[in-house]
């Protein structure tokens, strides 16, 4: 039975970046799908923020760990975060134990707070800076560390308070929930991301 998932894993054409299970699950179901559920997207937010100088290989395997540690991505109670639980997270194994990460976390989660209220939901907000469709990536063309958009999104970003927000860091945002399709065009999810976005 493993011979044969492993022989259709060989079969199916994705992208080359997904080496382990968790990468190719992830890529398989989930990277560069478009995302409109704001939880969802507070979610990326922080784990893009938590990567940054790591893997992703390492954020996807500290993802549920994250979700128990970060009361599953809810932004109101992330963002009355007390030193008391700023202190629980320094000792918690299971994240990044990173001061500056956290306190990123706490201070982007009060920043998406007064966004959603100022646009109605961060999904209205974060895809108005691809004017509601996802970009595609065309044939032969390379993927970037970044974009105008990408740049657009930072900036914006940063102005409202949000820290781990530098331009690759939204760029990574932006592909992991589908505002880019950066499947590589011969990748098998390129062709379904498109037809279901």
């Amino acid at each position: 039975m493993a011979n044969s998932a492993n022989n259709e894993q060989t079969r199916v054409q994705r992208c080359r970046w997904p080496k382990s299970e968790l990468s190719i699950a992830y890529h398989d179901r989930e990277w560069g799908a478009p995302v409109h559920d704001d939880r969802k997207l507070f979610e990326f937010l922080i784990l893009e923020g938590a990567q940054a100088g790591l893997s992703w290989e390492t954020i996807l395997r500290k993802r549920e760990n994250y979700r128990k540690a970060f009361d599953n991505f809810e932004a109101r109670k992330i963002a009355a975060y007390d030193k008391r639980k700023v202190k629980s997270l320094l000792a918690d194994s299971g994240i990044i134990r990173n001061r500056l990460k956290i306190n990123a976390a706490i201070q982007n989660a009060k920043a998406f707070l007064v966004i959603r209220q100022e646009f109605g939901s961060f999904d209205a907000y974060v895809w108005r800076f691809v004017k509601g469709k996802p970009i595609k990536r065309k044939r032969g063309a390379p993927v970037l560390p970044s974009t105008p958009e990408s740049d657009a999104l930072s900036r914006d970003l940063i102005k409202r308070g949000c820290k781990f927000v530098g331009s690759t860091i939204c760029y990574s945002f932006m592909q992991a929930i589908g505002m880019v399709n950066d499947h590589d065009p011969k990748c098998f999810r390129y062709r379904e991301v498109q037809l279901n976005p």
